[in-house]
This record gives structure tokens, C-alpha cells and sequence, in this order.
């Protein structure tokens, strides 16, 4: 499991495309048939994905983690990006259509991922953070999650936002996740952008074609980058860098953010007109 060190805002400014990227982007995780994690030590985030063919994954347990089991002191969020598929947390079993989220909370010790369909087989993203308690393991249907539209055409952010993982909905120690769908001409998934230095961020950017990019914009108001960002690669974003994203072409991303609370509009936001 490799572990990525953050780089902080003081470094930040002198850093090479290259040195962005590796510090900042996570490539490599969809491979069919295995199961992939990251650690980063921002949050102590791990983020993964699980693409099962043939044969059932298990949820592994890095010896990194000092843990007996993945979950001993973790919560887990799994979206499936993929066909249809399984998720089983000890004995009880869990079906997940495209877009379906499921939390498993801390203490379950046997989390396995399958597909219904090898040769259209299930993608399961996974984000995990530090839990200080135990809260039931709770599937969310795309159908279930709340959603809201926001944004305008003239802005080229018409966008519909869905809230599977909230503070009022499923109950967990820091996890909060959900997915933002771009309307058809739009571009931007957040713009005007914004930090919060009270939780750091994970995009996962996704059904992306593979001959487009998602131009990833990051860094204080004042000192801003980008990264180019492929289909399935994700952004990792500290308190103090701004998100926001445009693609070459249509696509999805998924949000993931753990920290201090888990407020969804605890968000310091910024004036386009202030952006260098």
C-alpha cells in the first residue's frame, strides 16, 4: 500500500509538474481482478478501488495499519461504478447497481466485493478514514440518495449533486460522500471554488472517455495549478488548496471528505475575480 505525504503550502509553489502529481494524484487503482489502496497521511485517508472478475475480493489488511482486520479502527465508503455487483460484510450480503453506495462501519472484520457479471464486472471505489465508533453498515440506492440541482447553463455549471453519505442521513464518525453529475453543455463541477480547512477532499473523476481529460484546478486563490486527470485517476486536496474541475468532454466525479466535521456547506468560498 503506498503511502502519499502531503506536501504543504510553503512547498507547494516550487513544485514540478511532475512532483504535483506524484504528490497529489492517484493513478493505477482500476486494474480487473485486484483490489488496489492508498494511504495518504492527510486524514489518514486510504483510498482504493476493487474491480472483482471471476472470483470474489476480499478487503485485505495492509500490515501498515497495525490493525488485526481493515475496519478494527475504520469506516469504509464503497461506490460502485461498474455493472452490477456484491458487497458482503460478514454474513450478510449487499447488491449494488451502478451508483449505489454502501457504508460499512468500524468492527466488521469480512468485507468482500464480487460482480454479477465478469464480463461486465463491477467497480468499487472505496474511501476509509479513522472511526471512533461503531455505526451500522447501511446501503444506499442511487434512487434513495438525496439530490440537488444547482448552478446555470450561462456558467457552464448546471450540475445535479447527490448526497449519499451526510450528516442527516447515514451515521458515521467523519465520512462524507456523494457524486456530481454535470448537465448536458456544462463543464465545471465547482465554480465559484472554495477550501474548508476543517476536512480535506477527494475527487475521483469517472466516466470519463478515455481521449478526454478532466483539468483539475488547485492551490490558494493566489497560486493556483492544475492537473490533468484521466478516467478513474484521483485528486487528493488539503484544507488549504481550492477544487475545482473542468473536463474535455462529459463526465462524473465523486466527492469524498473526512476531517473535523461534516457540514456540507462548511465551505470558505472564493471570488472568481480574486483567482491568479
Amino acid at each position: 500500500m503506498k503511502t502519499y505525504i502531503m506536501a504543504d503550502p510553503v512547498r507547494y509553489p516550487r513544485m514540478t509538474t511532475s512532483e504535483l502529481r506524484e504528490t497529489f494524484l492517484v493513478e493505477g487503482l482500476h486494474k480487473p481482478g485486484e483490489i488496489n489502496l492508498v494511504y495518504v497521511d492527510l486524514d489518514r485517508t486510504i483510498i482504493g478501488m476493487a474491480t472483482p472478475t471471476a472470483e470474489a475480493i476480499a478487503l485485505p489488511n495492509d500490515t501498515d495499519l497495525r490493525a488485526e482486520y481493515f475496519l478494527e479502527r475504520r469506516e469504509l465508503g464503497v461506490l460502485n461504478i461498474g455493472g452490477a455487483g456484491t458487497v458482503k460484510v460478514g454474513d450478510s450480503t449487499y447488491d449494488l447497481d451502478t451508483l449505489d453506495v454502501i457504508y460499512v462501519g468500524r468492527g466488521n472484520a469480512e468485507v468482500s466485493f464480487s460482480s454479477a457479471n465478469p464480463e461486465w464486472p463491477a467497480i468499487f471505489y472505496l474511501l476509509s478514514y479513522p472511526a471512533h465508533a461503531a455505526y451500522p453498515t447501511t446501503l444506499v440506492k442511487k434512487a434513495d440518495a438525496q439530490s440537488l440541482s444547482i448552478g446555470a447553463p450561462e456558467t457552464i455549471n448546471s450540475r445535479t449533486i447527490t448526497k449519499y453519505i451526510h450528516a442527516g442521513s447515514v451515521k458515521t464518525c467523519q465520512l462524507v460522500m456523494g457524486v456530481t453529475e454535470l448537465h448536458t453543455g456544462s463543464a465545471w463541477n465547482t465554480m465559484p471554488p472554495h477550501t474548508h480547512m476543517r476536512r480535506s477532499e477527494v475527487y475521483l473523476y469517472f466516466d470519463l472517455d478515455p481521449s478526454a481529460r478532466a483539468l483539475h484546478m488547485m492551490g490558494p486563490a493566489t497560486e493556483t495549478r492544475h492537473l490533468f486527470i484521466a478516467d478513474k485517476e484521483v485528486a487528493i486536496s488539503p484544507g488549504w488548496s481550492m477544487h475545482a474541475g473542468v473536463g474535455t468532454r462529459s463526465y462524473r466525479f465523486c466527492w469524498g471528505m473526512g476531517g473535523e466535521n461534516q457540514d456540507y456547506d462548511d465551505m470558505d468560498r472564493i471570488a472568481i475575480e480574486d483567482l491568479k
